[in-house]
């Protein structure tokens, strides 16, 4: 029996199971070389990281991951067993280089493949408390073979591993930093594959249309490919580029939703911009005076509306000012209305003409040429004789008018019925990300898309002259769709995708 002990470096952790007497245990080893032969028994490093955030908090959830975990929640309990497979089990934890009970709290253990990372993984749920989080952190830092995690490498094991692709990995971090219920809708979607699977779905017929190109170049000669079978691949190729630019021309639905969308306060000096920030947003969050060209930087704040995420910046207002200061703050919010995916354009209610081709004239006096949609906002109706009524006929009659509302930013009247136009805008924008195929979420699949999309019309013309350059830009095509899922080429873009990844994640 002496002679197998060399046989596998296992064998000092098996020898105490079965209580060898010439094999090391708990009871005839310092705590912390006992930690030493369970830890050094793995191969490759093992990472640790807190997972469930930093902060005070009921209970922290601190793991690992690596061929070094069976070992670490060995030594931190103190116990050769381990508890069943993803079962919680209570156990009070202890630093192994002392034996110092650290805290009392629920282990559980992820045999690999059959985890998230695919590796082994240990999960320690304790007490939320600065001082045990550090002190089990620094028993952990400890012991041999393991070390802090980066930002996002958890998953990144993961991806390497087989357990996601890149898409669901974007989908992962924005399901992490969703704030809205459309933006968690959306980014579960995307986290459970639907929109890798399209990818991949593309991915597979391109690769069918290349292999009956590459048949009948090779073979035609020796009549064993039919010549409809090029006809073939030219219909696949050519329904592939309509779906795909289809799936392109979705209006952005998908990143403005991640991002949310950026609507600009826009309108001229004291109609009550800023007021109409701090309303929506239930804060002074801008300086208000009646002094006309009080905001002269951009002021930003994001909220929810409807469940949908907007940007709300309110800007200078709209003027020929002498003032340098002044002029620069007006110069920033035209670049601001330039930019943005939606317009709340604000007007002094008592002051605008109440026809509707002089009310369009002065929205259309605020708006870049190539406007993006638009809300108006009739400020001020508190001081509207009789209420309002022709103002508010005017602003029912539609065209040249944008949807509007009257509204008081001193009383409130008319807060819920601008809420509803924003919200039915948003929507608009957004889309429903529960409906129809998954959404467009990052710019790099846009940019990948469009370079397929660009190969596979170059095919068409390739096609007519040499069949040989025609199956290379379906190559092409197809490395652009792997490029998405991080089936080819991922490497220059793990590090950007993965590096807004929280630690523990």
């Amino acid at each position: 029996m002496g002679g197998c002990k060399s046989l596998h470096p296992l064998w000092p952790i098996w020898g105490a199971w079965r209580g060898d007497p010439c094999t090391p245990s708990p009871g005839c080893l310092p705590p912390r070389r006992w930690a030493q032969h369970l830890c050094t028994a793995a191969w490759g490093d093992t990472i640790f990281a807190v997972s469930s955030g930093h902060g005070r908090c009921g209970v922290a959830v601190i793991r690992t991951s690596g061929p070094g975990s069976r070992g670490a929640l060995q030594s931190l309990t103190g116990r050769p067993e381990l508890p069943p497979p993803r079962v919680l089990a209570l156990r009070r934890i202890r630093d192994p280089a002392t034996a110092e009970p650290l805290d009392r709290g629920l282990v559980v253990w992820f045999a690999g493949p059959q985890s998230f990372t695919g590796e082994d993984c240990a999960e320690l749920h304790v007490h939320g408390g600065p001082a045990v989080v550090s002190g089990v952190l620094r028993a952990l830092g400890r012991l041999p073979g393991l070390r802090p995690a980066e930002p996002g490498e958890f998953t990144r094991r993961a991806f390497r591993r087989g357990k996601l692709d890149l898409t669901a990995a974007e989908g992962l971090g924005d399901l992490i930093r969703a704030e809205t219920e459309a933006q968690r809708r959306q980014a579960l979607r995307q986290m459970e594959g639907e929109l890798g699977r399209l990818y991949q779905r593309w991915s597979e017929t391109l690769t069918q249309a290349l292999a009956h190109l590459e048949a009948y170049i090779d073979f035609s000669e020796d009549d064993n490919v039919e010549e409809e079978v090029l006809s073939q691949v030219d219909a696949t190729v050519r329904e592939l580029e309509q779906e795909i630019g289809a799936h392109l021309r979705d209006g952005r639905r998908g990143e403005l939703l991640r991002g949310g969308v950026h609507a600009v306060i826009a309108g001229p000096p004291n109609v009550g911009k800023s007021s109409l920030l701090n309303l929506l947003c239930q804060r002074p969050a801008a300086i208000v005076s009646p002094v006309a060209g009080t905001t002269r930087d951009v002021v930003e704040v994001a909220l929810n509306v409807g469940g949908y995420p907007l940007v709300l910046s309110d800007t200078a207002g709209l003027r020929d000012a002498t003032d340098p200061v002044e002029q620069e703050g007006v110069s920033r919010a035209r670049d601001r209305l330039r930019q943005a995916d939606l317009v709340l354009a604000v007007l002094d209610a008592a002051a605008v003409p109440t026809e509707p081709a002089g009310l369009g004239a002065a929205v259309g006096s605020l708006l870049p040429p190539t406007a993006p949609p638009c809300i108006l906002v009739l400020n001020k109706a508190d001081l509207l004789q009789g209420g309002g009524g022709t103002l508010r006929d005017a602003c029912t009659r539609g065209d040249p008018l944008p949807p509007a509302a009257l509204l008081s930013c001193k009383t409130g009247e008319g807060l819920d019925h601008l809420l509803e136009l924003l919200a039915r805008q948003l929507a608009r924008l957004c889309g429903d990300p529960l409906a129809g195929s998954p959404s467009l979420t990052q710019s790099r699949h846009s940019l990948h898309l469009g370079d397929c999309v660009t190969a596979l019309a170059r095919y068409s013309r390739e096609r007519r002259q040499d069949l040989g350059l025609a199956a290379e830009q379906l190559r092409l095509a197809r490395r652009h769709l792997g490029r998405i899922t991080g089936h080819v080429g991922a490497e220059d873009v793990l590090d950007i995708i993965f590096r807004d990844f929280c630690v523990g994640k």
